[in-house]
């Protein structure tokens, strides 16, 4: 008995010598986080506005004021349209060490993101304390349609790297256009342009050379109604087409075209007159930014007597919009056909990549047999829709939403090259 209580004496001092040995070590990790005020600096580095469905970059400047390696974390309060709560950058910085820190946020939804506060935590290698330091760093960023994408375009539409994009080069034709000047005749050029007269005085086959004819007017027209704000990769139909409308709005006016644009569903509202001004970017991007759905079903009758009266020169009319069905294109077919008549009008609407990625799967039950020839009908009438349109003469893009942009180009040079305007 005497020896059992002897063994726990001794176990108690031991254990009495440990405690105030960590209780030592946890009091010296404290003094060594906080004796310095400055501890840890941060700062977030926040561009002037986002893009809208790009990846945007957000930098976080770090610099360790500690004598010593220091093991950080930094939390980051988010806008809520992000719906992250669990976001954190860990790392070490070693003494006096300055650190840059990026990461990628996607926008979906244009309009105003609220940061807050920039938190770190920092903690020596023993790692028994965290000392927590917070930055008021609350900014709010306005995220706009894709301005990123604006600036990719605008490199590489007039370059040889077209095909690299998916865009294509076509052969102007010179028939309907503006003279641009008499040039020597090379292999390809078209022989019905020869200039006999030119060629007697030279001796050799002279061409004339014609340029796409300028100063016309182009109109992006985006249907706002409950049709278009249909979702594809988070990102509505109505912000696929604003940011397409202002790509293509920027390649119409470095072809020396005038860019316009309006929307429209139980009303036309947001016009921007098409024109050449060196502030018309501008006003196109910040009434974008604007754009917003109604819900409501788009009026076409609306679009044609607004056409009609306010559109008197013949223009290129891009219309953004959406059929699911036949009978949705028939209830509106008369109209336009009707702004076909003054105008060369461009039906563009949206594939169904969902249901294209579902008929792509195995089909192992009757049940899912039955839905994939359900999704086989809904994509084989989109075609037909496209044949109904052009039997009226009505030219249309059927496409990816994330291949508008693309294509809208492409329609563009397209109609450009052809002389169709």
């Amino acid at each position: 008995m005497f020896v059992f209580s002897y063994f726990f004496q001794e176990l108690f001092g031991v254990v009495k010598l440990l405690f105030y040995l960590l209780l030592g070590v946890f009091v010296f990790d404290i003094f060594l986080l906080y004796r310095n005020k400055t501890g840890i600096q941060a700062q977030r580095i926040l561009p002037e506005k986002l893009s809208n469905g790009d990846d945007n970059s957000i930098e976080i400047k770090v610099v360790n004021r500690f004598q010593f390696k220091t093991s950080v974390k930094i939390i980051d309060e988010l806008p809520i349209q992000w719906q992250v709560r669990d976001f954190k950058i860990e790392a070490i910085l070693n003494a006096s060490e300055e650190k840059k820190f990026t990461y990628q946020v996607r926008p979906t939804e244009r309009g105003e993101y609220h940061f807050g506060n920039l938190n770190i935590f920092s903690s020596t290698v023993l790692g028994l304390v965290a000392r927590k330091q917070q930055f008021s760093a609350e900014a709010m960023v306005p995220n706009y349609p894709s301005f990123l994408q604006l600036k990719k375009y605008d490199f590489i539409a007039f370059t040889n790297k077209l095909k690299l994009f998916g865009l294509k080069k076509i052969r102007r034709i010179g028939h309907t256009m503006e003279f641009e000047q008499i040039k020597d005749y090379t292999s390809g050029d078209d022989v019905r342009n020869i200039n006999w007269k030119a060629t007697a005085k030279r001796s050799s086959l002279m061409v004339n050379q014609f340029q796409d004819e300028k100063s016309q007017p182009v109109y992006a027209v985006i249907d706002k109604g409950r049709v278009m704000k249909m979702p594809f990769n988070h990102l509505s139909l109505l912000d696929y087409a604003i940011n397409a409308t202002l790509v293509i709005s920027n390649i119409v006016l470095k072809k020396h075209d005038k860019a316009g644009m309006f929307t429209f569903s139980r009303k036309v509202d947001d016009r921007v007159i098409a024109q050449r001004r060196s502030v018309q970017m501008h006003l196109i991007l910040e009434t974008l930014y604007n754009v917003e759905t109604d819900f409501s079903e788009s009026d076409f009758s609306r679009l044609y007597v607004d056409v009609k009266r306010h559109i008197k020169q013949r223009s290129l009319l891009l219309l953004f919009t959406n059929f699911e069905t036949m009978d949705a294109l028939h209830r509106q077919l008369p109209y336009l056909q009707a702004i076909n008549k003054t105008h060369l009008l461009v039906v563009i609407f949206f594939e169904n990549t969902e249901l294209k990625s579902f008929m792509n799967k195995k089909a192992t039950t009757t049940h899912q047999v039955f839905e994939k020839t359900i999704a086989e009908k809904f994509i084989y009438e989109k075609k037909l829709i496209v044949n109904e349109l052009h039997k009226y003469g009505i030219q249309s893009i059927l496409t990816a939403p994330e291949n508008l942009t693309v294509n809208t180009i492409n329609k563009y040079l397209e109609i450009k090259a052809r002389g169709l305007l």
